[in-house]
């Protein structure tokens, strides 16, 4: 049968983009210091606490096997492009009916390989050192020949092929492969005698004896596996944590030792990080590499490392009293451009001029409860340019930080208030208890609550030991603790000015004027002063202050900004917001490509926000290899804004401090974090495995930039009171308040009643669930 076009297209292009991709790095890494320097020009050389003191060994699990099939032919080919130099190839070996050598993670073929659609009856059970496991083995199915038509992974000749800088053979079943008469040792013995192979690791004491005496030590390191602590290994019968006490023997038959990364740091029941074993000091000791093993980006990591995989390296490989040898990974480019250019960083280099401002979304509100104290102190901790408050106002004009208006979305409203619980539909269409329905004393005594975006759905949430704690801040407070920390700068961000003024006889504009006056930011140039609204009738109120910043926020997706929209932008705005959509195309997870809104904002000479960058690997791209890191490079460097608005500003700090971010092939950089180049990764999936093209967002019209002008404020006793339903405000009364669309009109007071005597069911419900995820 003749390979489809489709398929034979597809491979000529990943093999022509690896080829782009490897072009580059090699461009850049001839201008950049040898491994194990890696340092630009004039720095001090790194000084690794390792073994032998060179940097950690990154060591590719199947090659880029977080992205591609395990050791497939893309997945090496990526590998070899994307890691540090004198990486290591990783192939876990498995042997055919007819002894060939295959790189598979799993004895089973059924979990990376299609072999179960086409023999769903092929299923056995086996007995793998102690334990019946079912499934489809390649050592009784398939000759290579065979088994090549239902997999993508490499074989042992295919993998060394590539010509990895070093290549790693893992024998995970000796003892089961010797149960069928089929000899590991044998094969491994012929295949060092032909090839380079600088590191054989086995789970088995009894293969690393054998194995010993068939190959050269000098040119092969045997490395001992340990699994899971209590598992058994099948040749002293002892669990794997009563042999971790014995290093000594360990050493008399390896050089090394290959562990989960829980043997150096536990992890707690609840996902946090105990203290660390003191077993990389030990085996040092004996003068035993060790090497960490488990490393992913798209898992749940423990809560302390806020979702950056970066983080959970820099902890294995730059700590003050020891590094560990190596890290196996199925993200070689992460565990690269941390060491190469996060590790011994501590944040000493200033970022360069021209890279987004660092704006964060209600402080460092990934590791907080949003616009508390705890989360701006983070936030100016985690090196934050611009710190934010949205403004609220309470029922006695105090004006506080949170991020809506709706006191159920950030604290524990609906419990302490539910009969306060109400619809009102122009300012959401959900029931909430909204902030001018309480007073400052009653607000402040509420407990914040940590917002987890992915937590209903995807169940990924947010530090829980944090969900509660700090406290609300009055924007008084918000400013002196700004000008106190010398921060860059502040963003003032106010919504709902036409319907606190029509409707609850508040004046949000003057407040946050008298604020800003009375911290005397309309004297001073020093800090940037942001102010931020969807309303540019609000940012025209701001207009004569000519040190103030006014910041339109565009919340619609749009996928272009005419030039007739754009000139009336630039009356009212400096910059805007736009969400990540309108910047960037995206369908089924990919990037596909990018619209023209920064350009043709930039045209205008408005500076482009972008809202909201988060580090949940859920959130992220195909693209960015489920690393936040590389969605900040491409923002940063191939889509051009000017500041990036975020819920974890250190992660972002990180990358505008670091040597890696220079795209200039004559800076001596060591390792070159590329952004996305739109549609590659996209232009290697069939179309028939894509979901059917969307219509694209509309492009930003005239009509919806401009707003009606905000409403006098009325007297308290003046104002009706607000309405308690979907269907309580008339057209009139909506036109007054200054809402770009026209509400349903009212209904009677029976409809009325009805609604909220559901609102208060609903309430009833949230409490109940909210009770539960407390428990």
């Amino acid at each position: 049968m003749g390979v489809p076009d489709s398929s034979r297209k597809s491979e000529e292009m990943i093999r022509c983009l690896l080829f782009i991709s490897l072009l580059i790095h090699a461009t850049l890494a001839a201008k950049a210091p040898n491994a194990g320097q890696n340092a630009p020009a004039g720095s001090p050389t790194k000084k690794w606490l390792t073994l032998n003191g060179q940097e950690p060994l990154v060591i590719a699990r199947g090659g880029f096997s977080g992205l591609f099939p395990e050791s497939s032919a893309y997945a090496s080919d990526m590998a070899k492009s994307q890691s540090l130099p004198g990486y290591a190839f990783f192939c876990n070996l498995q042997l055919t009916k007819d002894s060939v050598g295959i790189c598979l993670s799993n004895i089973l073929l059924d979990n990376t390989t299609t072999i179960s659609m086409f023999y769903p009856k092929g299923q056995k059970t086996y007995n793998v050192n102690g334990k019946d496991i079912r499934g489809c083995d390649s050592k009784h199915f398939f000759p290579a020949k065979s088994l090549r038509r239902y997999s993508a992974n490499s074989t042992v000749e295919d993998a060394l092929g590539i010509k990895p800088d070093k290549f790693w053979l893992n024998v995970p079943y000796d003892t089961f492969y010797s149960q069928h008469r089929i000899s590991m040792a044998s094969f491994v013995e012929k295949a060092v005698r032909f090839a380079s192979i600088n590191y054989i690791s086995s789970p088995e004491i009894g293969f690393l004896k054998t194995i010993s005496a068939k190959v050269n030590k000098g040119r092969t390191k045997l490395i001992f596996q340990f699994l899971d602590p209590e598992e058994t290994e099948p040749t002293t019968k002892q669990n794997y944590s009563a042999l971790v006490k014995n290093l000594g023997m360990i050493k008399s038959v390896a050089a090394g030792i290959l562990v989960p990364k829980e043997y150096i740091w536990p992890v707690n029941k609840n996902n946090y990080l105990e203290a660390a074993t003191t077993l990389v000091t030990e085996a040092h000791k004996q003068g035993l590499e060790v090497h960490a093993s488990g490393f992913a980006n798209d898992i749940v990591l423990p809560y302390n490392y806020s979702f950056d995989p970066t983080a959970e390296y820099l902890q294995f490989v730059d700590q003050p009293n020891f590094s560990v040898d190596g890290v196996l990974t199925d993200f070689p480019p992460t565990a690269s451009e941390t060491i190469a250019c996060f590790a011994q960083n501590n944040n000493g280099t200033k970022p360069k001029k021209g890279l987004p401002l660092i704006i964060t979304r209600n402080g460092a509100s990934g590791t907080y409860p949003g616009s508390t104290d705890l989360a701006y102190k983070q936030a100016v901790d985690d090196g934050a340019d611009i710190i934010d408050c949205s403004v609220q106002l309470s029922s006695d004009g105090v004006a506080f930080c949170l991020d809506t208006i709706d006191l159920n979305s950030g604290t524990n409203a609906l419990s302490q208030f539910m009969p306060k619980s109400e619809t009102i539909p122009e300012l959401q269409a959900e029931a909430g208890v909204f902030s001018f329905q309480l007073s400052w004393d009653e607000i402040q005594n509420l407990k914040p609550q940590i917002q987890s975006p992915y937590g209903t759905k995807e169940k990924v949430y947010r530090n829980p030991a944090n969900k509660d704690v700090g406290k609300l801040v009055t924007l008084s407070d918000f400013l002196e603790f700004s000008k106190t920390k010398a921060v860059s700068g502040i963003l003032i961000n106010i919504e709902n000015a036409a319907y606190l003024a029509s409707k609850a006889g508040l004046d949000i504009v003057k407040t946050v004027t008298s604020a800003l006056s009375n911290a005397t930011f309309d004297k001073q140039s020093t800090q940037q002063v942001l102010i931020k609204s969807d309303d540019t009738s609000v940012l025209s109120k701001f207009k004569d202050v000519k040190t103030y910043r006014r910041v339109l926020n565009i919340k619609e997706k749009i996928s272009d900004a005419p030039k007739a929209s754009v000139d009336e932008i630039k009356k009212f705005a400096d910059a805007v917001t736009v969400s990540k959509d309108s910047i960037v195309k995206t369908g089924d997870y990919f990037v596909s490509g990018k619209t023209n809104v920064v350009k043709e904002m930039k045209a205008a000479n408005i500076s482009v926000y972008v809202h909201w960058l988060k580090n949940e690997f859920v959130s992220l791209m195909f693209d960015y290899f489920s690393d936040p890191i590389i969605e900040i490079a491409s923002y940063a460097l191939e889509f051009q804004v000017d500041g990036i608005v975020t819920d974890f500003p250190a992660t972002a700090s990180k990358i505008m401090r670091c040597p890696c971010n220079d795209m200039d092939p004559k800076a001596n950089i060591p390792y070159p974090i590329l952004p996305v180049e739109p549609g590659a990764l996209l232009g290697l999936v069939g179309p028939e495995a894509l979901s059917p093209a969307q219509a694209p967002s509309p492009a930003l019209q005239t009509s919806n930039v401009v707003d009606p002008r905000v409403p006098e404020v009325v007297k308290k006793n003046e104002t009706s009171p607000p309405p308690s339903s979907s269907s309580s405000s008339s057209s009139s009364d909506s036109t007054n308040s200054g809402s770009k669309s026209t509400p349903a009109p009212g209904s009677s007071e029976k409809s009325s009643a009805f609604a909220n005597a559901a609102n208060l069911c609903l309430s009833l419900v949230a409490i109940v669930v909210l009770a539960l995820l407390a428990n």
